[in-house]
């Protein structure tokens, strides 16, 4: 028997698996990792779209945590914006001529939907359609 992991036609090694393996991965990966990998796994289970493979002007829902909330007025007007991440990539999710929405803090887990526009590189939601998650199941 050898220590080395067995590699396969594609010359790819194998990853050794079992109970033990698994708990040393875990031990191993940092919590930023894990906490990306729980959040991909709740997307999916809610039947919601990963958020980098959201496309421009594409209609979508997606869950995520709320990671940071600003007021940062936009043209003169004030508008709350909200960073949503599903593990995957992050979202700008911009409710125009709002101050503030109770509910709306870091941390917090949502679902959103509505048209996904590109500006600036990144992926933003204006005024979207919204549901809290309980705070029971987070």
């Amino acid at each position: 028997m050898s220590a080395v992991p067995r590699s396969d036609k594609s010359g790819r090694a194998e990853k050794p698996s079992g109970r033990f393996r698994r708990m040393l991965d875990r031990l191993s990966t940092s919590q930023e990792d894990l906490e990306s990998e729980e959040l991909q796994e709740d997307s999916q289970a809610s039947g919601c779209t990963r958020i980098s493979e959201c496309a421009d002007r594409q209609v979508v829902k997606v869950t995520g945590t709320l990671r940071t909330v600003t007021l940062r007025p936009r043209a003169g007007v004030p508008a709350l914006e909200a960073e949503l991440f599903d593990g995957t990539a992050p979202l700008d999710v911009v409710w125009l001529g709002r101050r503030s929405i109770v509910g709306i803090e870091p941390g917090r887990k949502l679902i959103a939907s509505g048209r996904i526009a590109m500006s600036h590189g990144r992926r933003v939601l204006f005024n979207p359609k919204y549901e809290l998650r309980p705070l029971g199941k987070e």
